[in-house]
């Protein structure tokens, strides 16, 4: 028989975590409108155990808080009893908050991204240390793991990976208009920029982004071109901005 592990919210990030560990764990979600708790069984594609949040007797559950930041302190009086492991995907929400509102033996942030749904996230995670092993274990369920030092360093973390694939989304969508506006057609675009996507993934893995860059842009040529166009676009700074900003928005 499989562990259940329990999922309190039931909006984007927790179907996608779910996706990552239905076949793992068996899912129970806790949600405050049963019908948007059927649309979640039916997008997640397994039988879930469905409860409402009046009452919810959290005693002895590990547990994936997935509502929202603003929703805590709602959320938490409603619940009833102390759960074994409770971790928290709450961007900006503090362990002393979440230990005011939710009570656990044991408390955790961790910051997924949505790629969870394809077991590809990048999640960072911080917390009480008696649950890193266990943590980074559930966690390599959906992808990736690195357990950061300090709570200051997770909500920067948000700002690259938690809030990353939008920011990659734009760039690709960008990438496919350029192509479209010299004459390609959308979805050959389209086709290019993924496969271009899927294969730096791998290779940012293994090289340095200075050494990946240099090894394209050979002197005078089409790569040193369109470089110098995005630097003349702010592209960097941008990108630096966005991860100021979004770390910024978690410390409020």
């Amino acid at each position: 028989m499989k562990e259940t592990i329990t999922f309190i919210g039931n909006g984007n990030m927790a179907l996608s975590i779910a996706q990552g560990l239905k076949e793992i764990f068996d899912i129970e979600v806790v949600g405050r409108d049963i019908a948007k708790l059927d649309k979640f069984e039916k997008n997640l594609g397994v039988t879930i155990v469905k409860e409402l949040y009046e009452d919810f007797d959290m005693n002895g559950k590990k547990i994936i808080l997935c509502v929202k930041p603003a929703n805590l302190e709602e959320v938490g009086v409603r619940l009833k009893g102390v759960a074994n492991q409770l971790y928290s995907v709450l961007a900006g929400s503090t362990i002393a908050s979440l230990k005011q509102n939710i009570k656990a033996k044991a408390t955790v942030r961790v910051m997924p991204n949505l790629a969870a749904s394809v077991g590809c996230s990048m999640t960072t995670m911080t917390g009480d240390s008696s649950l890193k092993e266990e943590a980074q274990e559930l966690f390599k369920s959906i992808g990736t793991t690195l357990w950061l030092g300090s709570e200051k360093e997770l909500d920067i973390a948000t700002g690259v990976a938690g809030s990353g694939p939008a920011y990659l989304a734009l760039i690709h969508e960008a990438l496919c208009d350029g192509a479209v506006k010299q004459g390609m057609k959308r979805t050959d675009a389209l086709k290019v920029a993924n496969g271009l996507f899927e294969g730096f993934g791998q290779l940012i893995n293994t090289t340095h982004p200075a050494l990946l860059k240099d090894e394209v842009m050979s002197p005078g040529g089409t790569t040193a071109a369109g470089y110098a166009a995005l630097e003349k676009g702010n592209v960097r700074s941008s990108c630096i901005d966005a991860v100021e900003v979004a770390f910024q928005i978690t410390q409020k």
